[in-house]
């Protein structure tokens, strides 16, 4: 990668625009970046990590966004980066503009404009620029791929920040890992112990829960045997937890064997007991089943004996009724007939008493004659009732036609009414749809004011609050800045009290015959001694770490700061000076004038609707009363013609009423006089008839009941017995019949009577010793079921246990191997001796690449006296693998690199610093790095040191290389002609190239 121009426009020192050639200044190899304290000389490196990754380096990664931009800048200039680069074969342009919060073109305020990138590639066939990209992601992942480095890699590589070098030549292993990660990425080696953990506790997991089951069974089965187990005391996940439940489920399944034949012998036994027992009742039972039915036989052929007068009885009763049956047809007979009299003299005394008197004494023929001359006068009433219908249909017209000329007359007033005062309406709605419009466009205009004046207040409010914010945010920031002043002057103190007694931290590792780390001597006559408040190391570092914290605290509150006035500058801008109480009350006004209108504008279209519906009624009405007037003439002829008709049919209904109301009800009457008059006929014809057929049958019955031995009728009729109890009476003389057949066939068995003779059996011992002996085979089957349960289920869960015996043998297998991986890449494993972990393992190859790169102008740089190793040795109870040791030349001694002197630790940092560019190049697969930047610490190099220093740094444009030193030191300016001067002023820095041809000055 090789830079070729810079261009800055209003970015953190730089009001205006500035340009720096890097084809100029690389020319001559080592280029000078200088010029006083806040100039602006880091800034031009930040610029160079602004337009390649869009962000700038380290702790200065929250000066972001608007923050870089320059204060100096005019408000109508856009802060911009552009940097052209060749990299990977390519020449490329980067320009990259943050966010810029610039005025509106129109009114007062700002507007913010989001962040602008461009990517172009120079065409060498055709000369000119092409556009490749606008987006900012494809931007970043196409430099980020050809740089093949990350920000911090590249800001670790080529901004070498020899700060941290010096801090991470004296870190300890922990620290310079953290940076060694970063730079090398070894996260998939984290993630390779993470995962081997991660597995570890899932195997270890499953494991667990195997154990756990086989445990659950071997509960299951102990609470099946009983105490025939005995579990064993361990818990899931130790050894020899399988084969322990193996061993006494086998020895609870030959118990639980034992006990099964035992319950089968004694269901045996209780089988045979209940055998005998059972038998011995039945034979209980029959003997008092004998004896039972003997005593009931006796007892039933003593009551036969005392009903058998009612047996005689019963035998004369049914032969009577026998004799009686030849007589029943002829008293049927009888009683039909006298019924069929009865009904027929009833039927004609209830139509003789419907007629009137004059037909009281009329036979059935009189009776027929008057209703045949009825039937005749009602034939002719036929047109009478047309006419009486035709009567009521005028009658109904002339009615209909009087109703439908009151509701005319009832429309006409009312029309009449309702037109007179049409105009007034008409003007009244027509008053209210031009208010309505009125408010209509007062409410347009009240809404475009309405959110001006919301945003106005909502500004002021914000204003208000930012400004108790900002009180608050100085306030802290300047307590922290006090104290990070405090907590600098503290480490100070300590640093150069520390400085004054090293000479006693170094004599208190001196072992007498062990040369001096310093002198070399074997001799130590005289050693230094610790005074009272002696500083060690420990104390200064925290010293600094105190600083260190209080300077970030006190960064963080300054940015915190910047923020809250940028925020308060913004709102007072919206609101002006305007007292927030005055715009709300401006607000609550706007919105209820805006709501009045509203509502007053919504009335708009129910006045439209009103007007057309009272033009549509006018219509209507005048319509109506057009109708009415033609109805009216139309009416009169036609009530004229009906008064006629009317007159002629009256006139004719009088003769056909003759008296009555209506033709209806004249004819009414003649049709009941001829139905009265023929059912009397018929009635008095039936009950001449049904008197003679009774004297027939009379003579019939008599005849009867003496042909079958009855005096009279009536005696044949008492003996007479129905249906029913004929079969009541037979069925108690067979119930008689069969009850004496039935004792006596009993009182002839012998077995009853010989049963009858023996003494009475005891069924109620019987029936208890049957129970004994079957309660006694359901507990013997019982017991031989629950051993026989036990058996199948011990059987059962001692399968399923073997089965998970088997099935965890070889996941506890990758248990143990993926423990002792897990282990051994986490460093804890005793195979692991010097407690590595795989990523401190991976990284200290790399320091050990590092420190060889870094030696070989380490020994330039220090005229071959220094030479950086790498230690994997354990300090303390810690972790080895990341130790950097410095082995002194001129004593043999291989010794810490805290013990380097200032100017000692700059040039050993300087040349780890070039020595890891050197690897994450090659890490990085080779990408040709021909620009390099030194940012400070010569100033603590003598003359001598300096021109090695310069000379090794000069030694790197055999490669092809340019370095840029960034310092201050003015006697680099005596020694390195190509100069970048930074220039101070009041309206911002400027830059100016010395000691080579200037393209150009801005």
């Amino acid at each position: 990668m090789r830079l070729h121009r810079l261009d800055i426009t209003a970015f953190g020192p730089f009001g205006g625009t500035q340009s720096v050639d890097f084809d100029a200044l690389s020319a001559a190899g080592l280029f000078l970046l200088h010029g006083p304290t806040g100039a602006g000389k880091t800034s031009v490196l930040d610029a160079v990590c602004y337009a390649l990754y869009g962000t700038v380096p380290g702790a200065r990664q929250s000066g972001q966004g608007l923050t870089l931009r320059s204060d100096h800048a005019d408000p109508a200039t856009r802060t911009e980066v552009r940097l052209e680069l060749t990299v990977g074969g390519r020449r490329l342009e980067v320009t990259r503009q943050p966010p810029w919060e610039r005025p509106k073109k129109r009114g007062s305020g700002t507007t913010l404009d989001k962040t602008q990138t461009w990517l172009r590639e120079y065409d060498t066939t055709g000369g000119a620029w092409k556009d490749l990209s606008r987006s900012h992601q494809e931007i970043g992942e196409e430099i980020s791929q050809l740089l093949g480095m990350s920000r911090e890699q590249f800001c670790q590589v080529v901004l070498l920040p020899q700060g941290d070098f010096a801090r991470f030549l004296r870190a300890d292993a922990g620290a310079r890992g953290q940076l060694l990660g970063r730079l090398f990425d070894t996260r998939r080696f984290a993630d390779v112990e993470k995962r081997l953990a991660e597995r570890r506790k899932a195997t270890e997991a499953r494991v667990r829960d195997g154990d756990s089951a086989l445990l659950a069974d071997a509960h299951r089965m102990q609470q099946e045997a009983g105490e025939a187990m005995e579990l064993p005391e361990l818990a899931p996940g130790e050894p020899g937890l399988a084969e322990a439940v193996l061993t006494a489920a086998a020895v609870a399944r030959s118990t639980a064997r034992e006990r099964l034949t035992v319950a089968h012998c004694r269901l045996t036994a209780a089988e045979s007991a209940q055998f005998a027992a059972d038998r011995a009742l039945a034979d209980v039972r029959e003997l008092a089943r004998l004896q039972g039915v003997f005593a009931e036989a006796r007892e039933r052929a003593v009551r036969l004996e005392e009903r058998a007068g009612d047996r005689d009885e019963a035998q004369a009763r049914m032969e009577r009724g026998r004799q009686a049956a030849a007589v029943a047809p002829a008293l049927e007979l009888r009683e039909a007939a006298e019924a069929g009299h009865r009904r027929a003299a009833a039927a004609e005394a209830r139509a003789r008493g419907l007629l009137p008197e004059t037909f009281a004494g009329a036979g059935a023929a009189g009776l027929a004659t008057a209703a045949r001359r009825a039937a005749e006068e009602l034939g002719g009433l036929e047109s009478a009732r047309r006419a009486e219908r035709r009567l009521a249909e005028v009658v109904d017209e002339c009615g209909r036609l009087d109703r439908q000329e009151r509701d005319d007359q009832d429309a006409l007033r009312e029309a009449e009414g309702w037109l007179a005062d049409w105009d007034a309406v008409r003007a009244g709605l027509q008053t209210r749809i031009d208010s309505a419009h009125e408010a209509a466009t007062r409410a347009e205009q009240l809404a475009v004011q309405r959110e001006p004046a919301r945003r106005r207040l909502e500004a002021a409010r914000l204003r208000d609050e930012l400004g108790r914010d900002t009180d608050e945010a100085q306030r802290r920031a300047l307590a922290s800045a006090r104290q990070a002043v405090d907590a600098r002057a503290h480490w100070l103190d300590l640093k150069e009290q520390r400085l004054n007694g090293i000479a006693a931290e170094l004599a208190a590792d001196l072992t007498d015959g062990e040369p001096c780390a310093v002198c070399g001597s074997t001799e130590h006559p005289a050693p230094a001694r610790k005074f009272a408040g002696h500083v060690d190391r420990e104390a200064e570092e925290r010293a600094l770490a105190d600083y260190q914290r209080a300077d970030e605290q006190r960064a963080q509150d300054e940015r915190h700061l910047g923020t809250v006035r940028e925020a308060l500058a913004a709102a007072t801008a919206e609101a002006a000076d305007t007292p927030t109480s005055q715009l709300a009350a401006q607000v609550d006004e706007l919105e209820q004038e805006y709501a009045q209108v509203r509502r007053r504008a919504s009335a708009l279209h129910a006045a439209h609707e009103e007007l057309r519906l009272a033009e549509q009624e006018r219509e209507r009405r005048l319509a109506g009363r057009q109708q009415a007037e033609v109805r009216a003439a139309t009416r009169l002829t036609r009530r004229e013609g009906l008064g006629a008709e009317q007159a002629s049919l009256e006139e004719q209904l009088v003769k056909a009423r003759d008296g009555a109301v209506s033709v209806a009800a004249r004819a009414a009457q003649l049709e009941r006089q001829v139905a009265l008059l023929t059912d009397a006929a018929d009635t008095a014809r039936a009950a001449d008839d049904a008197a003679r057929h009774l004297k027939d049958t009379d003579a019939r019955l008599a005849d009867a009941a003496y042909r079958a031995g009855f005096d009279t009728p009536q005696d044949a009729a008492a003996a007479l017995l129905d249906d029913n109890a004929h079969r009541q009476l037979q069925r108690r003389l067979d119930e008689w019949q069969s009850e004496e057949a039935a004792v006596r066939a009993v009182l002839a068995e012998t077995d009853t009577a010989a049963a009858a003779q023996q003494p009475p059996a005891d069924l109620d011992t019987a029936e208890r010793d049957a129970a004994t002996a079957a309660q006694r085979l359901r507990d013997a089957a019982s017991a031989r079921d629950r051993a026989a349960r036990c058996c199948a289920e011990l059987d059962r869960l001692s399968a399923r246990a073997t089965e998970g015996v088997r099935r965890l043998g070889p996941l506890r297998e990758e248990y143990e191997r993926v423990a002792r991986l897990a282990a051994l890449t986490a460093g804890t494993s005793a195979d692991n001796e010097r407690r590595m972990r795989l990523e401190s393992y991976v990284l200290a190859a790399r320091l050990e690449q590092v420190a060889a790169a870094a030696t070989v102008r380490l020994h330039r740089m220090s005229s071959g006296r220094y030479t950086l190793v790498h230690s994997d040795d354990r300090t303390g109870r810690g972790r080895s693998g990341l130790g950097l040791h410095v082995v002194d030349a001129w004593t043999g001694r291989e010794r810490d690199t805290a013990t380097l002197s200032g100017g000692e630790t700059f040039f050993a940092s300087l040349a780890l610093a070039l020595g890891l560019a050197d690897v994450v190049t090659d890490e990085a697969g080779g990408v040709r790095l021909d620009t390099l930047f030194i940012d400070e610490g010569f100033g603590s190099l003598d003359d001598q040191t300096l021109d090695e220093v310069l000379d090794v740094l000069d030694s790197l444009r055999e490669r092809d290389r340019s370095v840029g030193i960034v310092s201050h030191v003015a006697d680099l300016r005596r020694r390195i002609h190509a100069q970048l001067e930074v220039v101070k002023g009041r309206s911002g820095s400027a830059l100016r190239q010395r000691g080579v041809q200037v393209l150009q000055v801005l």
